[in-house]
């Protein structure tokens, strides 16, 4: 029977959250930790060992998964004054797994590789949301050397219906960049035309009616649908991350690119600024029909 590794989740919002139900559920000896910390409460009755610091959940693990919502973060996690890269054991894994730019990846990938060589550093952040998280059905967007890191094969199963893998360490994040710009448009493009359908008489359920069957009924646009329909926004994807991925994409392309995603970006800051940011993404409608 293979040994499974011991694994600490450092981050325990929705995702991670998540990720660390799915390893409890499969057996996997899980750490987590959370700067609030009951959030990992309902974890920690479930079997999880819920830890005080990021270091005292990385101690000894095989497998640390950071799962915190920008590079600052991430850095302070792993390579602070209080970070857990000093304390790792030798050959352990780190899986950078949120969603924190090319160029903070790239710097934390340098840092491991400068100051601890013996540890090996993944870049693996994911394609999905909440639900999907919870059902282990994202995909894993991973880079680094994979053959030092075949102990995260287990994990990425549990966690994931399959994993992609894009070659040297900030692959992953860079082919992230270009999902979550193409997310961003599709619920931009969404909201748009439901828009165009109100002011044409039509509801969003005669626009699923011609869609579905086709090869536009995409299930994500279904589901923001029904969002819609129903008016309730509980976020499978808050829209003030949404704003913070579309703008390091736009940061990752250079100036005068993605004039699409530019002006996306100056709407969906509008709405944040109106106070939609904690909703989901699908709020977008509802602010289009209010202001614009």
């Amino acid at each position: 029977m293979k040994i499974l590794p011991v694994v600490a989740v450092l981050g325990l919002g929705a995702m991670g959250h998540a990720f660390a139900a799915n390893l409890v559920k499969k057996g996997f000896t899980v750490r987590g930790w959370n700067r609030t910390r009951q959030r990992g409460e309902d974890l920690a009755a479930e079997g999880m060992t819920l830890c005080d610091t990021p270091r005292q959940a990385a101690s000894h693990a095989q497998v640390i998964i950071v799962m915190l919502p920008d590079g600052a973060c991430a850095a302070d996690v792993i390579s602070g004054p209080e970070g857990v890269l000093d304390i790792l054991d030798s050959g352990a894994i780190i899986a950078q797994m949120g969603t924190i730019g090319s160029d903070a990846t790239d710097r934390l990938s340098r840092q491991v590789e400068q100051s601890r060589p013996d540890v090996v550093f993944l870049d693996a952040p994911v394609s999905g949301t909440k639900t999907p998280a919870e059902n282990a059905q994202i995909t894993v967007l991973a880079s680094g050397d994979r053959q030092r890191a075949a102990a995260i094969e287990p994990v990425f199963s549990a966690i994931a219906k399959g994993t992609k893998w894009f070659g040297p360490a900030g692959g992953g994040s860079r082919m992230k960049l270009v999902v979550n710009a193409w997310l961003i448009a599709m619920v931009q493009g969404m909201s748009e035309s439901l828009q165009l359908a109100r002011e044409l008489g039509f509801t969003p359920t005669d626009f699923w009616d011609v869609l579905e069957g086709g090869p536009l009924a995409a299930p994500y646009v279904k589901n923001k649908l029904e969002m819609i329909k129903s008016d309730n926004y509980e976020p499978q994807m808050q829209l003030i991350w949404a704003l913070k991925d579309a703008n390091l994409a736009l940061d990752a392309a250079g100036a005068d690119r993605l004039p699409g995603l530019r002006t996306t970006a100056a709407i969906w800051q509008q709405a944040v600024d109106a106070g939609l940011g904690e909703l989901d993404i699908a709020v977008v409608y509802r602010y289009l029909c209010e202001h614009q």
